[in-house]
């Protein structure tokens, strides 16, 4: 992911502005290759983030496709955008524009069997989601799964010209 961003003027490294688009985002894109064909799944998540680097927790059902496919191939790519909205620029289209903020990165994702860390991770998500505190039971845990997505390292852009 070292690649040079090519608007520039638009990255943002402020680890404060990061950590503000990826709580008010709620949804992540989760980007997946099953069987050499892109897969990609929306999904509300809760996060870590410290020193630059995301670690997102995710929740579904105890069985479907996105499981199968980790297991066969962890490496995964997230997108979490906000605040979209497009710029009127005049009578011609190519000046027409977005103001949007996106945090993008690759990572590996695991499907998560240890209770007490499925228990933060829901955790997580709830706080995320809703805003306040829950408490969840070993019980609870078997009810779903967690994915847990390690982000070493992101992108984040923001346009907010207009």
């Amino acid at each position: 992911m070292n690649r040079p961003m090519r608007r520039q003027k638009c990255e943002v490294t402020d680890p404060v502005k990061i950590e503000q688009i990826i709580k008010k985002a709620g949804v992540v894109h989760l980007g997946m290759v099953d069987e050499g064909k892109a897969y990609i799944v929306p999904l509300h998540y809760g996060y870590i983030y410290k020193d630059g680097g995301l670690t997102l927790y995710m929740h579904g059902a105890t069985e479907g496709r996105k499981y199968d496919v980790i297991a066969a191939n962890p490496n995964v790519f997230i997108e979490i955008d906000t605040d979209m909205v497009l710029t009127s620029g005049g009578e011609v289209p190519c000046e027409y524009g977005a103001n949007y903020a996106c945090v993008m990165g690759e990572g590996t994702a695991s499907i998560l069997t240890d209770v007490d860390e499925k228990v933060m991770g829901l955790e997580l998500i709830i706080k995320s989601q809703l805003g306040r505190d829950f408490i969840i039971t070993e019980p609870m845990t078997k009810l779903v799964n967690v994915i847990k997505v390690v982000v070493p390292e992101l992108s984040v852009k923001m346009n907010q010209e207009k």
